[in-house]
């Protein structure tokens, strides 16, 4: 892209910051709740365009789309709830007021595999909260962003400008980090990515949301229900072909329970329907390019060469000779290896043995991301201590299911390398504005705080 086409994109997103933040919030949340409305209208077609692009199976494809709309009913809600406090003064005739005002601008960078529910994340909540944004989508998505603009400027009356698509590769997104008229970055992809982008962003004294990479475990308990276990587990670690920041990584196993849980995950692992996307049949999806597989093959054959045990991960044939169909690998682990302490975006599971349940506590807080985390149990014990600040480490503790999968409800995030921040639910929303500590003096005399005397008499 030119440097003056980007520049007049930067110009018309400030101008229409300037107009959407006069605005009042109910009705923002008005055309978001419009917004929602046509994107129901068109889920379907939306969710081909997922598939097609980010080759994921319709199911997901479908749920990514509800995502999508389901943020646009919470941001309608949250339109009229942005609430701020009032606090007591020590000052007699006095009050402290918290106003939350919108930010301004702001710059959002996702990935290819939630190529609109990350957008939807960061604009229903920007948007309602009265701010404009620019949006970089993965290459790997134009067309799904294209499509999402089309809806929005459908709806959105004389409020178009309020999405600007920035197409480009890493170029595009340093020209928004690197920019002062951009207050907030909200950032999606690799803890690489994340590192390389937050100084820029930081050297200018600009705010970051930084949702990165995941290295995601699992630990299942003696008590666990062990069919539930096995398909939560499978679903997490295969879901997306191993391609969701929320996949599962890691599974650390009871030995009581090991031989028992093994020999059904790997007959649930048989049992996968491998194959086009397209049809409603398949479960898993091709890898997203050459580079993802390769780089599965990789670690694939460090493992095998150290005379480690592996399961699967080889390539499957399947219609299209230039897609990358895997078969999910599972890989059994005597000892911590080094290549568990990396993500690889693919379906890599790798299992160990556990004794006593703080050691894998331990053993999965021990890498340096932070997203999600699951137990299996039916322990009451073991899943408060595993919820305490004991316990997990990672933004996301779960009990009982897997870790991939979260409601918009709650704040997502994670901590550590994953970047520390929050998106979609809770109060995830503070992030795109900015507080403004209000003082109101109602009296007719002049106290100062902390009983400081300025009496020039």
């Amino acid at each position: 892209m030119a440097h003056s086409e980007y520049h007049e994109k930067v110009e018309i997103s400030k101008q229409a910051f300037l107009d959407w933040r006069k605005v009042p919030a109910p009705l923002r949340g008005e055309v978001i709740r419009q917004f929602g409305n046509e994107l129901r209208e068109n889920k379907i077609d939306l969710a081909k365009i997922i598939t097609e692009e980010a080759r994921k199976i319709v199911s997901e494809a479908e749920g990514e789309v509800q995502e999508a709309i389901d943020m646009c009913d919470f941001a309608t809600g949250l339109s009229r709830q942005l609430y701020g406090l009032t606090m007591p003064s020590e000052r007699p005739d006095h009050r402290l007021q918290e106003l939350w005002q919108p930010i301004g601008v702001v710059g959002c960078i996702t990935a290819f595999n939630f190529p609109m529910a990350v957008f939807a994340w960061n604009f229903c909540l920007a948007a309602v909260c009265g701010n404009s944004i620019i949006w970089k989508p993965s290459p790997h998505s134009n067309k799904c962003a294209e499509a999402i603009k089309n809806i929005w400027d459908k709806v959105s009356g004389d409020h178009k400008d309020l999405v600007q698509i920035l197409q480009g590769g890493n170029d595009a997104a340093i020209d928004l980090c690197n920019d002062i008229n951009i207050p907030l970055i909200s950032a999606t992809g690799s803890t690489k990515m994340g590192k390389d982008l937050a100084p820029l962003v930081a050297a200018r004294l600009g705010r970051t949301l930084l949702e990165l990479g995941g290295n995601n475990a699992a630990i299942v308990c003696p008590t666990a229900d062990i069919d539930l276990t096995v398909k939560g587990i499978t679903f997490s670690a295969c879901g997306t072909s191993g391609q969701r920041c929320t996949s599962l990584r890691r599974a650390f196993i009871h030995e009581d329970i090991y031989n028992e849980f093994m020999a059904k995950l790997h007959t649930y692992y048989g049992t996968l329907t491998i194959g086009d996307p397209s049809k409603p049949s398949s479960q898993l999806g091709p890898l997203i390019s050459k580079d993802s597989f390769e780089s599965m093959q990789d670690t694939l054959k460090n493992l095998r060469s150290r005379n480690i045990q592996v399961t699967g991960g080889e390539r499957i044939n399947i219609e299209n000779p230039n897609e990358y169909y895997v078969q999910p690998a599972i890989v059994e682990v005597e000892h911590i290896e080094p290549e568990m302490l990396n993500e690889v975006f693919a379906p890599i599971l790798y299992v160990k043995k556990f004794t006593k349940l703080q050691d894998a506590i331990q053993m999965q807080n021990d890498v340096k991301q932070g997203l999600s985390s699951s137990i299996f149990t039916n322990d009451m014990r073991e899943s408060e201590l595993f919820l305490s600040s004991e316990g997990s480490d990672c933004g996301i503790a779960n009990v009982n299911i897997g870790t991939s999968g979260a409601e918009i409800g709650g704040a997502f995030g994670g901590e550590k390398d994953t970047g520390g921040g929050r998106e979609s639910g809770s109060d995830a929303w503070k992030t795109y504005m900015r507080r403004v500590t209000a003082t109101v003096n109602y009296g007719s005399e002049l106290p100062l705080a902390q009983g400081v005397e300025f009496d020039e008499t």
